[in-house]
Formats: structure tokens, sequence, C-alpha cells
């Protein structure tokens, strides 16, 4: 389905500068028919939901430098630019021997493009995400990009790698992003095995918060695939706060570990993979600034908090780019 050229140009204007008829273009043209409708959400094709300001961040050529200001939602200009505070967390935690892995999350549209009217491919779709990390890992950032791992896992044996009805990946794809993430965990550090879990796979109801957003489509649960894991005597994974491994981020970080589902979540998961639990700071709302408020805060509770860390796993959905309300502020990580 094409939207009439009227809304193409709206959204050019409105939106991005991107070519009409790129995939851009494209993204672009669906989110000014949301923005129109006051929907802010929509309804694909087989029953799945699509966030419209996911849709939003896909439009853009260039969300970042001199583009940061017009392209991000932040009402102040100096914390529109993603760049600039992520570098600066990154300097700061290397300045305290501690690595930085940033692990964004693909938008849902630009790894199943053919459930979204008009059908654009994903590689068109990701290449300003693939240029941004390429801008992040020549400032000396490690970027994980899951973009290509969730795209070759798509069909899989346990569904697909996001959720029809959800904003969030599925259990599938909170599996494949945690043995990506262990892999490379466990290639920037020395890593002692402290404890062991099993995991076990089942299928699980869920209600997707996309259904009761304007534009969502009401109905029944949506089913599942999720692996649980479990400790010694049936335990489930706690954080704990003297691991070296701290991971940090939006609710990508909480989704099946203490809402939707528990027991399968990104923590529980990595737990498996690296076979030691990481400790926990996330946040229901902002991945890009209020999560590091969070860690601020804790290192000032506790002045001796950073000096156990090793590397920090810093995962949130990469919409966030653009969407962010409060920007991208720099923060200190400590006093």
């Amino acid at each position: 389905m094409k939207f009439p050229v009227l809304k193409i140009l709206a959204c050019c204007v409105a939106v991005t500068c991107a070519d009409a008829g790129s995939p851009r273009a494209e993204f672009g043209a669906q989110f000014a028919a949301a923005e129109k409708a006051k929907a802010s959400v929509l309804a694909g094709s087989d029953g799945w939901l699509f966030l419209a300001s996911e849709l939003r961040m896909l439009s853009f050529d260039r969300f970042w430098g001199d583009a940061a200001a017009k392209a991000s939602r932040s009402p102040k200009p100096d914390t529109a630019d993603p760049i600039a505070a992520i570098v600066d967390f990154h300097t700061q935690l290397k300045a305290r021997g501690i690595e930085l892995l940033l692990v964004p999350v693909p938008p849902k549209a630009a790894i199943y493009p053919e459930k979204l009217a008009g059908g654009t491919a994903p590689d068109g779709a990701l290449a300003p995400l693939t240029e941004f990390y390429a801008a992040l890992k020549t400032a000396g950032v490690e970027v994980l990009d899951l973009a290509p791992i969730l795209l070759a896992g798509k069909t899989g044996e346990h569904g697909a790698v996001f959720c029809a009805t959800d904003t969030h990946w599925s259990g599938s794809g909170c599996v494949l992003a945690a043995q990506a993430i262990a892999k490379a965990i466990e290639g920037k550090i020395q890593l002692k095995r402290t404890g062991t879990w099993t995991s076990e796979w089942k299928t699980i109801p869920i209600q997707g918060d996309l259904r009761d957003l304007p534009g969502g489509s009401k109905g029944g649960d949506e089913k599942i695939a999720v692996r649980t894991v479990s400790g010694v005597g049936g335990a489930a994974v706690a954080p704990d706060p003297g691991s070296q491994v701290l991971l940090i981020g939006d609710s990508h970080t909480l989704v099946f570990h203490d809402f939707l589902a528990e027991r399968a979540g990104l923590l529980d998961q990595l737990a498996a993979e690296i076979g030691i639990a990481p400790d926990l700071i996330g946040t229901r709302g902002s991945g890009a600034t209020a999560v590091r408020t969070a860690l601020y805060r804790k290192s000032i509770k506790d002045p001796a908090y950073l000096t156990k860390k090793k590397i920090v796993v810093w995962c949130f959905t990469a919409r966030e780019f653009t969407e962010a309300e409060s920007g991208w502020q720099k923060l200190p990580v400590a006093k």
C-alpha cells in the first residue's frame, strides 16, 4: 500500500529530508499518516503493531552531529546529539578502568518491515544506524549491533524475535541478544563462573503494550516462547551488586524478568550464558539519561560501587537516539 504523495511531502518537510522513494521517506510517510490520525500505533499485517515514534526515528538519514537538533525530540539543542553523551560516558568509565559495551535494540519495523504496509527492505532501513555506529566506534565506543543477529534469527525455532503486539523483543530475541552480549563480554574481560543455571523453553500468554495505545487493536493474548532460567534448588537469578558485570538500560533489561514474565529476561539469560549474575539498573522510562542518573545516585550512596565493575552493558531501544524527550545529557558517573 502506498500513501498519497501529499502525505509523503508533508513528512519530508516536517520530519525528515530523506529523498522520496527511499526507505526513510516511506517510514516518514507512515509516521505522518499516524500523526494525522492522532495514532501512537500503526497496524500492520497478521496482527502486528508498530510504535509510530519508531517510524519517526527510522525516517532520518542522519540524526547526530549537525543534524541532531532537527531530529531530536529534546527541546534543548545542547542535549540533542547522542554521540556527545555516549562518548562522554565511555570516557568516564574508561578512566576508572571499566569497559563500556553499547547494545542498542534495533527498531522492530526495521527487522520486520514486511509486516508494515509498503514493505521496506531491511538493509535500506538500517543504513543510517550502521553509519551512526561506525561514528561511535571511531570515537572509541564499542557497539554491538544486534540487527544482523536478529535478522538472521527472525524466523527461528522459537518464533519471531519481536513480539507482534508489544514494543519489546520476544523471548527468542532476548536469548539471541544475550548470547551475542555474552560473547562480546568474554572477548573483553576475564570471567570466572560462580554459578550454574539451567534453562527451559515454555510458551506464555502476554497482553502487548501496543494494544491499549491510540491506533492499537484490541484482542486476545499473544502467545510467545520464553526461556526460563533457574539456579540451584530452582532459585531465580537475582542481580548481584558485587558483580563485575553491570547491565543498565530501559525496559528491555526488565521485560520477562519482572514484567510480562519472570526468570526469562536479559539478566537471567546473561547469567545462564556467562555463568555469573550481573548487577542491574533498569528503568521502564528512558534508557538515555534517566538510567545514567540512577547509576550516579547509586554511586553516591556507595562510593565503592563502581570499583567492583569491569564492564557496563548499556542496552536500550535505538529509537531513543531521536525520541528521548529529556535528550542526551552529559552526566557524571560518580563524584
